[in-house]
């Protein structure tokens, strides 16, 4: 038996997709009133229970040799510290004292890339690196930072344990969607009007989702892995985009240091509109953060071979139409 919390996110329901592809029973932990929509076909046991509560993660625990940890809160605004640490935290310390209690087998550990101390421009970012939550930027990377710690403490009482490590993660069968989704939905609708300058390591939720059970197969207790994908600049994206929707991408280029002061005044917008963030000084500064990511270590002890990001950014624009988001004739290579 394999228990997936957090299943109904991106990572989670991709995850559990591939799962049950393979033939394992799965069982699914959902939260009270979570939306189950992207589980909805899927042959797998769902039972009601929240990480804040030790009693109820036991009781989903039971009689599971595998426990993939994925549900977590990412917030990319400010003043969210207190509930991150509540359920990224907290949380992943109850998953942690549940699987001892119920005698688990190995524990899969969805962290974050940022949860990794960053190091300067031109420093290459791998396993070697301290999950160290005075050396990161924003209450998220902390929250998940402190999070991993509490896996590895979990090791040092004899859980066997795994971490990885995803990039910024896009794809199909994202149901939300996630703030990159939108970005696409929002291109292909013309609706994008400026982007801002930078790049990023971005991989498909597909081969995280293969990541992780490479993890779980092959991985060795108490270790990380990165779980990355491709390097793309905004302005490689924005064209990529153009070609693969045939929609004009967005001319207007903010500069950074304008980029800036808007982001200032962005958490009462986003407060106000209920819009998906996107320009905040958290996502200024991921943008022009040191995205020098290797893989070396998944590919060498996994085998982990992540796609092109083009072929992702494609599908995530099939899916979409395909599933009522977006009404276009797709132009490109579709």
């Amino acid at each position: 038996m394999v228990v997936v919390t957090g299943a109904t996110g991106h990572i989670g329901n991709v995850l559990v997709r591939e799962l049950v592809s393979r033939g394992n029973d799965i069982r699914v932990l959902i939260p009270p009133l979570e939306d189950a929509a992207s589980l909805e076909g899927l042959e797998v046991e769902k039972v009601e229970g929240d990480i804040l509560k030790v009693d109820s993660l036991v009781e989903a625990f039971k009689g599971a040799d595998v426990v993939y940890h994925l549900a977590g809160m990412v917030s990319i605004l400010p003043g969210r510290s207190e509930l991150l640490h509540q359920v990224n935290v907290v949380g992943t310390r109850n998953v942690v004292e549940a699987c001892l209690e119920s005698g688990v087998r190995r524990l899969v550990y969805t962290s974050s890339i940022h949860a990794i101390a960053e190091p300067p421009h031109g420093t290459v970012i791998d396993e070697t690196l301290p999950f160290d939550p005075k050396r990161t930027v924003g209450e998220y990377d902390r929250s998940k930072a402190l999070a991993t710690l509490e896996v590895l403490k979990g090791v040092n009482q004899g859980l066997d344990a795994v971490i990885v490590c995803p990039t910024g993660v896009v794809g199909p069968y994202d149901y939300k969607p996630s703030e990159m989704g939108q970005l696409f939905i929002d291109f292909a609708k013309k609706k994008l009007r400026a982007y801002i300058d930078g790049a990023y390591d971005f991989v498909d939720v597909r081969d995280a989702a293969t990541g992780h059970i490479l993890a779980c197969e092959k991985g060795h207790a108490g270790e990380s892995y990165i779980l990355s994908g491709e390097r793309i600049t905004m302005n490689a994206l924005m064209s990529m985009l153009e070609e693969i929707t045939g929609a004009r991408a967005p001319r207007f280029k903010i500069p950074i240091w304008l980029a800036h002061i808007v982001a200032t005044f962005a958490p009462l917008y986003y407060s106000l509109t209920k819009a998906k963030p996107r320009l905040t000084r958290y996502s200024i500064h991921t943008l022009t953060s040191n995205c020098l990511i290797s893989r070396e270590k998944s590919r060498r002890e996994l085998g982990y071979s992540p796609r092109p990001i083009r072929e992702s950014i494609a599908d995530t624009i099939g899916w979409f139409e395909e599933n009522g988001r977006l009404q276009f004739i797709l132009g490109g290579l579709m």
